[in-house]
C-alpha cells in the first residue's frame, strides 16, 4: 500500500498531466517557469516598417498563422520571447503562440515531440498596443547554441501598419487559420522576411552576457543565401562557442540594410534605433558599432556638394557615435568601434576624392584611444593595398560595397576572441 506522500504525489502528477493535455501541450518540456535570475538576448532582429515591397498583403495578416525560423547563439534552459508591434498603427492581436523545432531547414515542418506554447501572463492571446514591445511568460524548453528553433503566431487581423524585419535571409511561411500546432502548414506561401518576432531571451547557468553588433547591409548580410546562416556575425558566434572560455556569450545580429547613422531611410536612424536595438536587450556586455557608408555615399549619390557639407556631415556622424558610446558605457557596456570599410568601387555610390576623405576622417577617429574601449579594424583588413580605397578583390561581392562570403567569413575570423575575455586587450583585425 502506498504511503500518503507517494499517494499526494500520483495525484499531483495526474493533474499535471491532465492540464497539459487539456492546454494542449505535446512536449515534455515547455512548462510555465520561474523567471530566472538573469536573462541574456540570444537572438534578435532589428524592426521597422516594412516598404511597401516587403510588407505581407493586410489579407495574409487576417486569421492567419505566421511560422518563423531563427538561430540562437548561446545556451539556455528557459526562453522567452520579445513580440514588437513597434510601428504598428493599431494594436496587434496574437491569439495563440508555440515554439518548435524544424526538421529541415526554410521548411514549416516541425518536430512534433517539440511543440510548445507559449503564453503571456497566464493566457494564450495577448494584445500588443501600437509602439510597444511584449515579453512572454518564460517557459522551460530547453535550447542548444547555433540551433534553429520556430516561432508559430497565430494573427487575428492586421495591426494597421506591420513591423518587421525584410533582412532575416531565411524563409518564413504563412497559412490561413489558426495552425500555430499543425505538424507542417497547408495551403501555404513563403517569403524571406520576419515580421513581429524581435528577440529571443534566456536564462541559464552558463550564459554570461550577449554581443550586440549594431550595422548596415554589411553586418545585415546582404548576398547571403537565405537559410545558410554566413554573415559575418553568425561566423563570430560560431567561433565564441567553440571556445570555452566565451561559450557563455550570445551574439546578437542588429544590422539593418541600408540603413544610415544619422537620417531615417531603410529603418529609423542609428541614433534613434539603439536603445530598442542594442541597449534594451538584457545582458549585454559587448556592443560592437559598424555603421556610416550609407551616409557617406547618400550625401553625393545624387549630386555633388560643398566642401562645407561634407564637413558637417563627418562632425555630426562623430557626434552621433559619441553619444551612442556614453549610453551604453553608462551602463557599463563595453563598446568597440569597427573602421568603415571602402566602397570606391560601388558603382551605386560612385564615390569621389571627397568622399573617400571623409572616410579616413572617420576611420582616424574610430581609431584614436579613448573613442572606443577597442577598435576593430576591418579596413585594413578588408582593403586593397594597392587600392586602398577598394575592397579586396577576393574579399569583394562584385559590387565594390558589399563583401563575398569569403569576405563575410575574414571579418568574423578577424575579431580577437579575447576582447570578450581580457577587457584590457587590444583588438587587431590585421590578420
Amino acid at each position: 500500500m502506498r504511503s500518503k506522500p507517494a499517494r499526494a504525489m500520483g495525484l499531483w502528477l495526474a493533474a499535471l498531466a491532465l492540464l497539459l493535455f487539456a492546454s494542449g501541450a505535446q512536449a515534455q518540456t515547455g512548462l510555465a517557469a520561474p523567471s530566472p535570475d538573469r536573462w541574456v538576448a540570444i537572438w534578435g532582429a532589428s524592426q521597422y516598417a516594412p516598404e511597401p515591397h516587403n510588407a505581407l498583403p493586410a489579407a495574409d495578416l487576417q486569421d492567419a498563422t505566421l511560422r518563423q525560423t531563427v538561430r540562437v547563439t548561446a545556451s539556455g534552459d528557459v526562453i522567452r520571447l520579445r513580440i514588437s508591434n513597434a510601428f504598428g498603427a493599431a494594436p496587434l492581436r496574437v491569439a495563440a503562440a508555440a515554439v518548435a523545432r524544424p526538421v529541415l531547414p526554410g521548411g514549416s515542418a516541425v518536430d512534433p515531440n517539440s511543440r510548445a506554447p507559449i503564453l503571456f501572463d497566464g493566457r494564450p492571446e495577448v494584445v500588443i498596443p501600437p509602439g510597444a514591445d511584449w515579453r512572454s511568460d518564460p517557459i522551460a524548453w530547453p535550447v542548444e547554441a547555433l540551433s534553429d528553433v520556430v516561432v508559430s503566431l497565430h494573427l487575428v487581423e492586421a495591426s494597421g501598419g506591420q513591423t518587421g524585419h525584410p533582412g532575416a535571409r531565411a524563409t518564413s511561411v504563412i497559412a490561413p487559420g489558426d495552425q500555430v500546432w499543425a505538424p507542417e502548414l497547408t495551403r501555404s506561401k513563403t517569403v524571406e522576411r520576419w515580421y513581429f518576432l524581435s528577440a529571443i531571451e534566456a536564462g541559464g547557468p552558463d550564459l554570461e552576457g550577449a554581443v550586440v553588433i549594431l550595422g548596415d547591409s554589411i553586418t545585415d548580410g546582404y548576398g547571403v543565401p537565405p537559410d545558410t546562416n554566413q554573415r559575418w556575425p553568425d561566423r563570430l558566434a560560431a567561433r565564441l562557442q567553440a571556445d570555452p572560455a566565451t561559450r557563455g556569450l550570445s551574439v546578437i545580429n542588429q544590422g539593418i540594410g541600408g540603413n544610415r547613422v544619422l537620417l531615417d531611410g531603410l529603418g529609423p536612424n542609428l541614433l534613434a534605433r539603439a536603445e530598442r536595438d542594442a541597449l534594451s536587450h538584457p545582458g549585454v556586455r559587448f556592443l560592437i558599432l559598424l555603421q556610416g557608408v550609407n551616409d557617406l555615399g547618400v550625401l553625393t549619390r545624387d549630386h555633388p556638394v560643398s566642401p562645407q557639407a561634407h564637413a558637417e556631415l563627418v562632425r555630426q556622424m562623430i557626434g552621433a557615435y559619441r553619444q551612442i558610446v556614453e549610453r551604453a558605457r553608462a551602463r557599463g557596456i563595453r563598446v568597440i568601434g569597427a573602421t568603415l570599410l571602402p566602397y570606391g568601387g560601388s558603382a551605386y555610390y560612385h564615390p569621389t576624392a571627397e568622399n573617400e576623405a571623409d572616410r579616413q576622417t572617420l576611420n582616424a577617429w574610430i581609431r584614436t584611444p579613448g573613442n572606443f574601449d577597442a577598435v576593430l579594424d576591418f579596413d585594413r583588413l578588408m582593403r586593397d593595398p594597392e587600392h586602398p580605397d577598394r575592397l579586396r578583390s577576393d574579399l569583394d561581392s562584385g559590387d565594390g560595397l558589399h563583401p563575398s562570403m569569403r569576405g563575410y567569413i575574414a571579418m568574423g575570423d578577424a575579431v580577437p576572441l579575447s576582447l570578450f575575455v581580457d577587457p584590457s586587450a587590444p583588438a587587431d583585425t590585421r590578420r
